[in-house]
């Protein structure tokens, strides 16, 4: 187990390098979620102010 840790001596850059990759993939999970709950009050907003009709003549 301890050689699997080690990664044949490259230890002191491979695991910060996994460390750097979890990070990016966790902050860009909280982005997307944080954009989707925005969009989807965003929707809930719109929707709540009932539909729209543009004024003028026939088409």
């Amino acid at each position: 187990m301890s050689a699997f840790l080690d990664m044949g001596g490259y230890a002191a850059f491979v695991w910060p390098a996994y460390a750097v990759a979890v990070g990016a993939l966790v902050a860009l999970a909280a982005l997307s979620l944080r954009q989707w709950r925005a969009a989807r009050a965003e929707v809930a907003r719109l929707e709540a102010l009932g539909p729209r009709r543009r004024g003028g003549g026939s088409a």
